[in-house]
Order: C-alpha cells, then sequence, then structure tokens
C-alpha cells in the first residue's frame, strides 16, 4: 500500500502487538525497550485517513434489515484530529456515531485524519476527499456526516468530490432537536435555529435558481449588457428572494419567542415571588436527567435512552425531608461543541438554569469519559451566564459504573453525591444534600399564631425554615427563618 492512498484499519495494524499512546504525537508507541522513541511514521502516514473500529450498525436479522434499508440512510463518519489523543478523537467519532443513530441513520463506516487544522476547501484535503469518495463507494454510502461545523464553501466542495449528500455535527444536531421538539415553543426554537444554519448555506443549481431581473446596467449587448431582455428592471436572484423570506421568517420567529419567553419568565417570577427555591437538572445528553426527576418528584416524565430526549423543560414540586417546598426543572441535554445557534436559539429555556437557586449536574458515571462530559457542560453553563450558581454534581447510574471510576469522580468533584436513578440508591443523600444547599430564608420570627391562622403556620412549613415549633393554649408558637413576605404577615404575632 503506498502513502499516496493509505487508508489503514486499525484492527489489522500489528495485530500481536500491544501499543500505548505517545503525548507528543498522538501516534501509538510500542512500551519494549528503554530506547524506544516511539513508532517513527512518516508524515504522509500521520495525516493519512484512520478507520474507527466498531461504528458499523449493520444487522444480522434479515428481516429487520429489509425494514431498516427502507427508511435509514447510510452514512460514512469522517472526523478531523487536530488536538488531544487518539482516544479522545475516536471517542468523538463514537458519539457522532450514536447521534447520526438517533437521527436515523445506519452507521457503515467512520475514518479519522490526523492534521494540524481543517483544510479550508474541502475539510479533510483533496487527496484524502478522493479517498473518502472511494469508501463511500465501497460501502454504498448515501450521506457523509463530518464531525465538525463545515463552512458553506467546504460543504459544497467536498458534496462535489464524494458525490453524495454531506451533512455536518451541526445539521445532524439540528435535525434531532426537529424530531424531538414537541411544544410550540421547542418547535420554534428549533425553526429558527434551522434557518439561522441554513442562511448562509443557499446555494442555486445551474440557471435554474438565478433568475436575474435586476441590475440592467448600460445597455447594450453581450458581456457589458447585463441579461438581455426581460432580465433588466427591479428584482433580485431566486437566492436573494429566498434570503428575504427567510429572514422575515426568522423575525417573525425570535417576536414569537419573546412572546413565549414573558410568559416563562412570569411563572419564574411568581414561584419567587412565593419564596420557592429553583432547582435545575442540567447535564449531558443521555446522563438520566428525566430519569432522575421522576425518581425525586413522581413526575412521570418522558424516560428514553436516546440523545435529547428532552427538549421542552419540565417543571415539577418537590419536598425536602423538613417539608421544605422547591421547583425541579428538567432542560435539554448538552453534548460536546454544541452549536452556538441552538443555544441562542434556546436561550429563553436555558435561563431555567441560569435563574436557579441550585444546579443538580447530573453526570453519567458509567460513561468511558464522564471528565468530558463535565467539562463540555460547564463550558455551556459558563455561555449562558449560569457558572455562579451553586453546583451539586450528581453522579448517576452507580449500579452500572466501574468502582475505579467512581472513586476516581468522588475524589475529583469533592461536592458530589452517588446516585441511581434506575435503583434509587443515594437518593436520600441527595434529598439531604439538597436541602442543605437550598437558600436559606433571610428573616428569623418568633411569633405566637392563633389556632385560627393554620394557613401562617403551613407557609411557614413550606416555604421557610422551621427552627422549633410549640403548641400552646392560646396558639403555635414558631420559631422560624422565613421571607420577607411571610415575616411581615407574621409580625403582628411576634412573641413578647
Amino acid at each position: 500500500m503506498t502513502n499516496s492512498r493509505h487508508l489503514v484499519h486499525q484492527s489489522d495494524t500489528h495485530e500481536e502487538e500491544r501499543y500505548r499512546v505517545d503525548p507528543r504525537y498522538g501516534v501509538e508507541a510500542e512500551p519494549d525497550g528503554d530506547d524506544y522513541d516511539g513508532e517513527q511514521l512518516d508524515l504522509a502516514d500521520r495525516q493519512s485517513l484512520r478507520r474507527v473500529v466498531g461504528l458499523s450498525t449493520e444487522l444480522e436479522d434479515v428481516s429487520e434489515v429489509e425494514y431498516r434499508q427502507l427508511r435509514l440512510e447510510r452514512v460514512v463518519l469522517v472526523g478531523v484530529w487536530n488536538t488531544g489523543t487518539a482516544a479522545e478523537a475516536e471517542a468523538s467519532l463514537r458519539e457522532l456515531a450514536a447521534l447520526a443513530e438517533t437521527a436515523g441513520s445506519q452507521v457503515l463506516d467512520g475514518v479519522i485524519q490526523r492534521r494540524e487544522r481543517p483544510d479550508p476547501s474541502t475539510y479533510i484535503g483533496s487527496g484524502k476527499a478522493r479517498e473518502l469518495r472511494d469508501v463511500v463507494a465501497s460501502t454504498g454510502a448515501d450521506t457523509v456526516i463530518c464531525d465538525g461545523e463545515l463552512t458553506p464553501a467546504q460543504l459544497i466542495h467536498l458534496e462535489d468530490v464524494v458525490k453524495v449528500k454531506v451533512v455536518d455535527r451541526t445539521a445532524l444536531i439540528l435535525d434531532i432537536f426537529a424530531q424531538h421538539a414537541r411544544s410550540r415553543e421547542g418547535k420554534a426554537q428549533v425553526a429558527l435555529a434551522q434557518m439561522q444554519y441554513m442562511l448562509p448555506r443557499l446555494r442555486g443549481w445551474g440557471q435554474s435558481l438565478s433568475r436575474q431581473m435586476g441590475g440592467g446596467g448600460s445597455g447594450g449587448s453581450g458581456a457589458g449588457g447585463g441579461g438581455g431582455i426581460a432580465t433588466r428592471g427591479p428584482g433580485e436572484t431566486k437566492i436573494e428572494l429566498d434570503r428575504r423570506r427567510i429572514r422575515e421568517k426568522m423575525a417573525r420567529t425570535r417576536r414569537e419567542l419573546a412572546e413565549m419567553g414573558k410568559s416563562r419568565s412570569t411563572q419564574r417570577q411568581e414561584r419567587k415571588r412565593g419564596a420557592v427555591p429553583a432547582v435545575a437538572l442540567a447535564g449531558y445528553t443521555n446522563a438520566g436527567k428525566s430519569s432522575l426527576l421522576n425518581r425525586l418528584t413522581g413526575a412521570g416524565v418522558l424516560v428514553e435512552d436516546a440523545l435529547f430526549a428532552t427538549l421542552d423543560p419540565t417543571v415539577r414540586r418537590a419536598q425536602s425531608s423538613s417539608g421544605r417546598a422547591f421547583t425541579i426543572a428538567d432542560t435539554v441535554g448538552f453534548v460536546r461543541h454544541l452549536p452556538h445557534l441552538l443555544i441562542d436559539a434556546f436561550r429563553s429555556t436555558l435561563e431555567e438554569v441560569a435563574d436557579a437557586d441550585l444546579l443538580l449536574h447530573v453526570v453519567d458515571v458509567s460513561d468511558p469519559d464522564p471528565e468530558g462530559q463535565i467539562a463540555a457542560v460547564r463550558e455551556v453553563l459558563q455561555e449562558i451566564g449560569a457558572e455562579k450558581v451553586p453546583e451539586i454534581v450528581v453522579l448517576n447510574k452507580a449500579d452500572a459504573a466501574d468502582p475505579q471510576t467512581v472513586a476516581r469522580m468522588l475524589r475529583r468533584e469533592p461536592h458530589a453525591v452517588l446516585v441511581s436513578a434506575r435503583t434509587g440508591e443515594g437518593v436520600d443523600k441527595l434529598f439531604a444534600a439538597i436541602e442543605a444547599d437550598l437558600p436559606r430564608p433571610a428573616v428569623e420570627v418568633d411569633a405566637l399564631v392563633p389556632y385560627g391562622r393554620g394557613d401562617l403556620v403551613a407557609r411557614v412549613h413550606s416555604t421557610g425554615e422551621l427552627l422549633s415549633e410549640t403548641h400552646l393554649e392560646t396558639g403555635t408558637r414558631i420559631v422560624a427563618r422565613v421571607d420577607a413576605t411571610l415575616a411581615a404577615a407574621l409580625g403582628e404575632f411576634a412573641a413578647a
């Protein structure tokens, strides 16, 4: 095999030898021998496309194969590895494979190219693009999915080479969001993000979408005379017309979302006025946030083993062990390289996290890279201004996790609680941690409340922090910490 066409399958290379990752080069090196300086690969070898093992989702059951061939796109994945280790690059491509399957695709193959930066023309370079075309032809794929956000020029040029549809990571995530959006607000948010993505990528095919009706110029024929008869005068090209219509629709959608955002903001203000603390669930997609919400509140919301199963926020009421009420909001999951336009479109939804009094950062501790999940989520939290919200790291799926990973994560995250939303393990400890971290009411009161005002006692129990309660002949003696509104209502009953 020559360097000009070097497509390496990892499982076929040096099968009987064991390797480690050399941190200087990101290539595999042989551990034997003290003087060994790593496997010295040629430049072409280091930059070649490398297949990632285990991404194919081909099925063995004939009936299921026949069914899925009717509805699934057949895709090849391609990524550019320019930072980190080979293991991290492959983990990113495996996540892309999971996203592709969630979108309803059948993953046939996956390749990675090592290069300093994506090629500005074809993402992976013209030579590797031709190699990718051969992979597409040999597998029978009808779509290529790139593990990154492609510019309009990269998308066009790569598509011209491989001769099949090319989709980038952003478009794939948008497609999943479009499939999972259920509420009016969620559908509008996804539609806005899709239009923002589509606008710079509009292009015509040949002359069919280039109906020039303007720019008549100085008359005459030939090159200097514009488009000739019936092309001069006011007007715009078909693409310009499409862009204008998209911009107008985006403006309408933004106005609609602003109105829906006002309603959500009003609901949050009402909860704050009622002195009910707000807790928000945030975390990586498929970390088990909805399952945890059901375990904490009995909400009965949708739980599905799929990426981005929850897009529409769900707010439910819960109670601490001492009887103090608080709300828990389930929010959309995050992912590595979450597109910025999605963050912008879902900003009103994500405000549930930014405005919360306490954040439950749910982590799938059974995942091979829980640290990577935490880093990706905290990056998004910083973008939406929620990095200063008090945080409890909830290490979920303890029943399926490796004990060594659990021990490592507990050392890494000192303010963490280990739970299993499926079995209920650790939920009591989580409730105790929530109660300890909820904001404490500001005013301490000592009041003798008449028995006829049991409503005030109930409000102390649900929204305040009860320090002591004594039943006397004339009423109930309450010593508690409450909010300013309730303190004013209890003022007339202040104990002597």
